[in-house]
This record gives structure tokens, sequence and C-alpha cells, in this order.
């Protein structure tokens, strides 16, 4: 094995690491590009011989390769074997440098009317002097108050319906109540079924928790029946994750028949949902969520962060009973403890004094002109909605993801490639961008202009310098 020294550092990392093997295997894969000890272009070994000098099994070593793939590290080529791609001790696709506008973050825009940063000023300058300073800067009640809570339920009623107070909780954002949800049905080694194309976020708590994930193919409306009920039949999953409004990156909205077709599967499979919502509330007339359709089956969870903004760390959560509430509320307590007392303020006056109905009915109304300039700069053949704050950007035939990307934060345009959301399989020939996080729609319109451009653009063969 002198010929690959580098294995012998990545089995020390193996027997430090207590994280997933396969991640830990990837890791030390990106380390050994950082380092010099692989440069760009070398090939590596084949996996059945790097598993048994690791002394691991053939299905680690392709799990850790494919999320290589997925970080832009490696490429791989039938008959050819694995290389190092070009640009893959780069950072590679995160814009590093400077950039017209960063598109990356799937962000709702900072509503000029009304103007955000004066609200913020006057409601915490009034919750200061209405509030006991020491309340409001000690730890809070896990799950959140009564009051809270039932200010929450009140926001997710248009999508949910009417849910008793004791099967809400309130989260400090989406991320921490999807985890305790997740840890909560799961133990390690279990399956998760979600779509092939999904969510990131999923992708890291199923890695934290030592987790699989199963992904099934969609259409336009979403995740497919069929191809749930084969996942399910072969795989036995614990849980299905999905966003079944404004899917994230995809922009599929499922139909109401979808949903119960959904639903339906689930059930004969005895299938507890994870429903993540970040986006129905965009909409003047939403769906109903699938924890409307079927309260003991779902856990639903609603963040802010897409609706009002990020920056209040709060998500509502609805669970199917009292007893769910409770279990999930302690490992909510487990992972972040509690919500920020000052933000909880802020985010229980907002929705007292109709505040936040008057913020959302601003950014839906920006949302909609930025993404009409979407459709107008970038033209028809994209996924987008008109309500939905990202576009699921369709590439030609000669720009794979990984290269569009990379080539754009050259040209100074940070985009995410389909890499990053392809949980099997090819990865699309496709990208995304959110249209929220531009300052405004004319610097949107410009950015926009730029990816029109590298679209437009026909690289020629063996152009080397494109990762």
């Amino acid at each position: 094995m002198s010929a690959y020294p580098y294995l012998t550092h990545w089995k020390e990392e193996i027997s430090r690491s207590p994280n997933a093997l396969y991640m830990t295997l990837a890791d030390a894969l990106a380390l050994s590009i950082r380092k010099g000890d692989l440069r760009e272009g070398d090939k590596l070994p084949p996996q059945r011989t790097i598993a048994e000098y690791l002394g691991t099994n053939l299905t680690t070593v392709t799990r850790a390769f494919t999320e290589a793939r997925r970080r832009g590290l490696i490429d791989a080529t039938v008959g050819r074997g694995t290389f190092i791609r070009v640009g893959a001790g780069e950072s590679h696709w995160r814009h590093t440098g400077p950039a017209v506008v960063d598109l990356t973050m799937n962000l709702p825009p900072i509503p000029q009317d009304p103007p955000l940063q004066r609200i913020i000023q006057n409601d915490i300058t009034a919750i200061l002097k209405q509030q006991d300073l020491n309340s409001l800067m000690s730890y809070r009640v896990t799950g959140g108050t009564l009051e809270e809570r039932q200010l929450g339920a009140k926001w997710i009623a248009p999508v949910l319906g009417q849910r008793r107070t004791d099967e809400i909780l309130v989260a400090p954002g989406a991320q921490s109540a999807l985890a305790a949800i997740v840890s909560t049905h799961t133990q390690p080694g279990d399956v998760i079924v979600t779509d092939r194309i999904a969510y990131p976020g999923i992708r890291t708590i199923a890695a934290q928790f030592d987790l699989i994930l199963v992904g099934v193919d969609s259409d336009v409306e979403g995740m497919m029946p069929d191809q749930l009920d084969r996942a399910c039949a072969e795989h036995h999953p614990r849980l299905l994750y999905c966003i079944p409004t404004i899917h994230n990156p995809t922009t599929a909205t499922m139909s109401l028949e979808r949903r119960k077709d959904i639903l339906a599967v689930a059930q004969r499979h005895h299938l507890h949902i994870v429903e993540d919502d970040p986006y129905s509330l965009l909409m003047d007339d939403p769906l109903p969520a699938l924890a409307a359709l079927d309260h003991s089956r779902v856990s639903y969870v609603a963040t802010l962060a897409k609706t009002l903004s990020p920056g209040l760390r709060t998500a509502y959560v609805a669970l199917p009973h009292a007893d769910m509430a409770r279990r999930v509320t302690a490992a909510i307590r487990a992972i972040a403890l509690t919500n920020a007392g000052l933000l909880s303020a802020l985010t229980a006056r907002w929705m007292q004094t109709e505040q936040a109905h008057t913020i959302l009915h601003a950014i839906r109304k920006e949302l909609r002109l930025r993404q009409s300039i979407a459709r107008k700069v970038l033209g028809e053949g994209h996924c987008m909605n008109p309500d939905g704050p990202h576009v699921w950007l369709k590439l030609p035939d000669w720009w794979g993801s990984a290269d569009f990307v990379a080539y754009a934060r050259r040209r100074g345009l940070a985009l995410v490639p389909s890499t990053v959301f392809t949980i099997s399989g090819e990865p699309p020939q496709r990208a995304r961008i959110a249209l929220g996080s531009a300052p405004d729609a004319a610097s949107l319109e410009e950015s926009l202009q730029g990816v029109l451009s590298v679209l437009q653009h026909k690289r020629s063969p063996g152009f080397a310098d494109i990762v």
C-alpha cells in the first residue's frame, strides 16, 4: 500500500473520529487534498482496495465517495476510475471573493415598506419599557410559554386548522426542531426516506445521528407515491421527510390529491412523516398541510425564517399529541435548550399587534416582483413558483452543475449546485438561485443578467480552468 500513503492517515482519522465512518472518510479525503497529499487529476485506488485496507465494507467507501462527489472533490467515469477534480482544493462552490450579489442563501427580502429597521427599533424600545429586563435576558421555558404557543397555533392555523395548545411548541429555528423530531423517532442505522433531490439540512441531521437517507424520485407535483411505496417495501424506513409546498430546491408543490396519495402510502407502511413547511404562508391561499389531513401521523414544522426573518430564530411545531410534544420538548432542551428571550418577546409582539402579517404581506409582494423579474430575464423552462423565494435553474447540455457554478463564481456570482441537494443518483443539470438576498430588485436583475450570460457561454472541449 506504499503507493497510497494517504490511506494510512485516513485509517488514523477513522480510528479517532466519533462520527459516521463514511463522513469521516470523506473529511479525510478532503484533508488530504488540502495538505497536498492528493492533487488535481490524481487517480484514487479502487473502492474495494480502499475498503480492504481500512478494514471497512465497500458500502461505507461508496457512501464516502458519493459524499465527496457531492462536495465537488472527485469525479468518476465508468471504465477510467475516480479522480480528484480540477479545483477540488478550492472552496468548491461557495463564493469566497466579492460577488455582485450572493444568490446562495434562501432569505426573505427585507421590506422597505413598512421600514423594517424602524419597526424593530420602535418595538424593542417598547418591549424594554414594558417588560422586566431580567426576564428578557434569562433562560426561557423550553417549547415556549402558553401565550407564545397560542400565538404560534394562530399563525399556522391557515394551513393546519385549529390545534390544541399542548400539541404546539415554539422552537429556536426549524433545524433544531427537525433534529429534535428525528432524534425522538429514530435510532442509529434507521432509514429516512425523502426526495432524491432534497433540502441539505436533512443530510446534516442524518449524518449527525448516523441515519441512512433513501431518495425517492419526483415529478412536477413532488414525491411520486408509487416510488415511495417501492422504497418503503424495500428499505422499511422509520420516517418520511418532505416539503410538500414550494419544495426546496425544485419548487414542486403537491396537489391535494397527491398529498392524500402520499398519506395513504405512509398509512400502509406505518410510516411517520416529518413535514417541513417554510413557504406555505407566502401563498395567499395555501393548500392544507399534510398534518391537517392526517393529525396522528405527521409532525409539522413551520419556520419564521422564510416568512418574516431568520433573525427571529423561531419555528412553530405541531405534534400529533401532547405526549409527543413532551418528548420533542425534551429533545429540543438537549439540543438547543430554549429560544432567546428578547427575540421571543419581539416575535410575540409582532404576532399580537398584527405587525407580523403586515411584514408577511410586504415580503409576499416583493417576492412576486422578484419572481417576475427572474422569469423575464431567464425565460421559460426553469422551475419557478410565483410565490417562492428561489429558482431551480435548468442548465444547457454543455454545462454540468458543479462546473457551471464554479464558472459563475469566477464571474462574481454565487449560486448553489445540484450536487448539494442530491441524495442519490446523478445530480441533475440544475443550480439553485435564491432571490431574496439581493438588497433590491434592481441589483437582483443585474445579477440575473450575469447568470444569463454564464448560461449562454458555451465552453469549448478541454476548457481546463472550469471546475
